[in-house]
């Protein structure tokens, strides 16, 4: 497994966890302090703003659970890969890929979102 399979995990496993606390200590694991995440619906800066963006979209799709969808793809100091959320065992209802930029320390600084697959209205 390389170190971005590695982050990737994490970062996924990071939006999954309910608990705050523990989704707080992950956010400071993972990201720089002055980290970023974008995507088409928020642009959010700072370990404080990715939490509230988290638990907004936890609570926008209870019970629905992030998966990776494919491999990671890495080289420098970027990687992509795509991801699913929706019920377990069953079909997703988001599908999206991210990128990742990560600083020497080996801590997130920019992550770039992109749904593929959205609910319709």
């Amino acid at each position: 497994m390389s170190d971005f399979d590695a982050i990737a995990h994490a970062y996924i496993d990071l939006w999954n966890e309910t608990d705050a606390g523990a989704r707080q200590e992950r956010i400071e694991q993972l990201f720089a302090a002055d980290g970023r995440y974008t995507d088409p619906l928020a642009d959010v800066t700072g370990h404080s703003q990715i939490d509230a963006m988290i638990s907004a979209v936890q609570q926008q799709f209870p019970g629905m659970t992030f998966t990776l969808a494919g491999p990671v793809d890495a080289h420098h100091s970027q990687a992509r890969f795509g991801w699913k959320l929706g019920p377990a065992g069953k079909e997703s209802l988001i599908d999206g890929f991210d990128v990742l930029e990560r600083n020497d320390d080996g801590r997130l600084t920019l992550v770039l979102g992109f749904l593929d697959k959205v609910p319709s209205a």
